[in-house]
């Protein structure tokens, strides 16, 4: 779904104007390593499966119905891999709205499912190894898609 109820409304308040976005991303990595970006239609640009923390949704949550509207996969959260935010975070949509995103970032894991576009919001979705990741619209840093290093202990989810 591009955007929400909840999000429309403030659209209809505030136009095109600058909103903070609490939000969620997923670095997805399958068997071989490679990590999931999807390019969204009418963008030349990838990004991660990503998407905004509705009200009352805890991000783990968010992350999961995020990840299965753009991708149809079936994840779980395996630890948070970082937050990002700030100007750098600023995005303008091809409609002229301007958000700005805090961007908590989980490394997850398939539980099942293939990926497809199920909102029709993707246009192509591909595994990318980590030396060759396409131009990202959203500037996360390089780091990020390294290889998780040993296995830390599993974080706690709400």
């Amino acid at each position: 779904m591009p955007i929400s109820e909840f999000y429309r409304g403030l659209r209809s308040n505030v136009g095109t104007s600058l909103l903070l976005v609490p939000s969620v991303a997923a670095v997805i990595r399958n068997d071989a390593g490679g990590i999931l970006f999807i390019r969204k239609g009418g963008e030349q640009l990838w990004g991660l499966p990503a998407g905004a923390v509705e009200p009352g949704e805890t991000p783990s949550r968010a992350l999961r119905r995020e990840v299965f509207e753009e991708t149809g996969l079936m994840v779980t959260p395996l630890r948070i891999s970082g937050v990002f935010g700030g100007q750098k975070y600023a995005y303008e949509y091809s409609n002229g709205d301007r958000v700005e995103y805090s961007v908590t970032v989980f490394e997850c894991s398939i539980v099942k499912g293939t990926p497809r576009s199920m909102d029709g919001e993707c246009e192509e979705l591909r595994f990318f190894k980590e030396g060759e990741l396409p131009q990202l619209a959203i500037p996360y840093p390089a780091e990020l898609f390294r290889s998780p290093a040993a296995e830390a202990g599993p974080a706690i989810f709400e």
